[in-house]
């Protein structure tokens, strides 16, 4: 099992400790979490854990802070926001807080460690038009960009996620410092295994995708769409439910009718993974009958 989670989704998060808990957690090297309530002129955290008063110095709240490769924004941000971190010295009312040695832990014993097609555990930490950025473990950032959030193409990741989401993904790259990049549609299943969910002659619920002159794709599942003929009402972002025409995994095809649309935009709706543990080295999306291959090789 893999200790170095993400913030938020490890060790329970409170804002009272006891001194014995904060006792044993300085003796025993232990980790903690709580969210910090200030940040001062000097972009030092602060935390009141119940029984002291806790600083984490700046240059102890986020790796790269000291050699100015990240900037205080990373430290502003963490506000009311659960941040874990070690204790490094403990006085009778008072503490000091470390968050950099559990992130140089947390890459040296795990992220140091991942191979391309690792899936893990990511946390959403801010989402932006070109990508996610995720909390690989202990605050470690890494980016999954929106062409990988899902076969169906997306105007941002902000249709499939919130701030604060935990998800899976997998290992794409690592760049030449080290940082990982994300991938996500390989987890939401191949064409074959979407498809298998609908049949000829239904009529269900799908999300516009795309309004083009000869059509309008319609997002059934994140890794599936089709095509309806134009349809004037159609808007991008809306839900609508659809007649399925046909199925056609020779082409990757599917034909729709909009039978009618909503006038507002489809909710968010929960992710649902064909995997979400273990590794992959390839992963075929296209089914084998057909002549074009969509693959992805780690």
């Amino acid at each position: 099992m893999n200790e170095y989670l993400p913030e938020g989704m490890g060790a329970d998060a409170v804002r009272s400790f006891d001194k014995a808990t904060l006792r044993r957690a300085y003796d025993q090297h232990l980790y903690l979490e709580a969210r910090p309530l200030m940040c001062d002129s000097g972009h030092n955290l602060h935390f009141d854990l119940g029984t002291v008063h806790a600083v984490m110095p700046r240059a102890e709240c986020a790796l790269g802070i000291d050699d100015g490769s990240v900037r205080d924004i990373a430290i502003i941000s963490r506000v009311n926001k659960l941040t874990g971190f070690y204790i490094t010295e403990l006085n009778e009312d008072s503490a000091v807080l470390s968050r950099v040695e559990r992130q140089n832990e947390t890459i040296e014993n795990y992220i140091s460690k991942l191979v391309c097609g690792d899936i893990i555990d990511a946390r959403i930490t801010r989402i932006e038009s070109f990508g996610a950025f995720c909390d690989i473990g202990a605050g470690i950032i890494a980016l999954l960009p929106v062409d990988s959030v899902s076969v169906s193409r997306i105007p941002s990741p902000a249709v499939r996620f919130r701030t604060g989401d935990c998800i899976k993904a997998a290992v794409r790259s690592f760049d030449t410092q080290g940082r990982v990049l994300l991938t996500h549609k390989e987890l939401l299943g191949t064409w074959e295994e979407n498809a298998a969910l609908f049949n000829v002659g239904e009529t269900v619920t799908g999300v516009i995708r795309s309004t083009e002159s000869y059509g309008v794709f319609v997002e059934l599942m994140p890794n599936l769409a089709g095509l309806a003929e134009f349809n004037p009402e159609a808007r991008e972002g809306r839900r609508a439910s659809v007649f399925i025409k046909s199925i056609n995994p020779e082409k990757m095809k599917i034909k729709l009718i909009i039978v009618d649309t909503d006038s507002e935009n489809a909710p968010r709706e929960p992710v649902r993974y064909f995997i979400d543990s273990g590794h992959i080295d390839y992963w075929q999306y296209s089914p084998d009958c057909c002549e074009r291959r969509v693959f992805s090789r780690f």
